[in-house]
């Protein structure tokens, strides 16, 4: 089996319908500039409030993917 290397970045993402979508976001997003993601993980939710409504999920996301030869 050959060895491989990958990077981690931290990116956030949001999404006005929920966290779930706030991921989506960053891996659609990642998708477009990055090949090969492997693994996101989750570092920290949090909300925007206004007028004691949630209006915004965001989510913090160490994003990782095999870096090329």
């Amino acid at each position: 089996m050959a060895e491989s290397v990958y990077k981690v970045i931290e990116v956030v993402g949001s999404s006005e319908k929920s966290f779930e979508d706030a991921i989506q976001n960053i891996i659609d997003k990642a998708a477009k500039t990055l090949r090969d993601l492997r693994i996101a993980e989750v570092i920290q939710f949090d909300v925007k409030i206004e007028d004691n409504k949630i209006v915004l999920y965001r989510a913090r996301v160490h994003l990782s993917f095999k870096m090329e030869e």
